[in-house]
């Protein structure tokens, strides 16, 4: 009997230790942001944030994460101790400059983001564990003006110039 209810006891305070180790209290978050910078010969724009997650409790950094940006919901890769990244493309039309909302989610905010799509909900609605802003300077998408064109035009106007000075002097 002693047995059974030293076993229910060290159970009960594993589980309740568990489970309030499951969320994260008090996120403290420093981010990296990188992104392609030239865009003339892609077809997408790639974003990476990587970021340190610090939690006031003990061991909650550990759990799983996930994202959404832009709408889209994504899973955060765990890059080692306290470190996560998230990543996502965007086509070069609509890729624009400016802050990007990135919104992370534990487990239990993820399930709620989730329900409220299945029901059709507004999934603003759902409070993240914590809100990531990074600013996308923009990508070099080329020059104005492509060069064979500007080789065309120059041609073009050298050779007007030629044949009016050409008849001029013939006349």
């Amino acid at each position: 009997m002693f047995k059974f209810v030293l076993a229910t006891v060290v159970l009960s305070c594993s589980v309740l230790g568990f489970a309030a180790a499951t969320s994260c209290t008090n996120p403290q978050v420093q981010t990296n942001f990188y992104s392609t910078s030239d865009a003339t010969i892609v077809s997408q724009i790639g974003f990476v944030t990587e970021f340190t997650l610090k939690c006031s409790n003990a061991g909650a950094e550990k759990l799983p994460l996930f994202a959404e940006v832009l709408g889209k919901l994504a899973p955060v890769v765990r890059l080692g101790d306290n470190k996560y990244q998230v990543s996502w493309n965007e086509e070069i039309k609509k890729a624009s400059s400016g802050k990007y909302t990135i919104r992370l989610f534990d487990e239990e905010s993820y399930a709620a983001v989730r329900k409220a799509q299945r029901a059709g909900e507004d999934v603003q609605s759902v409070k993240p564990l914590t809100t990531v802003s990074v600013h996308f300077s923009g990508a070099y998408k080329g020059p104005w003006i492509n060069s064979e064109i500007l080789a065309a035009g120059l041609v073009g106007f050298v050779a007007y110039v030629a044949f009016t000075t050409r008849s001029k002097l013939v006349a």
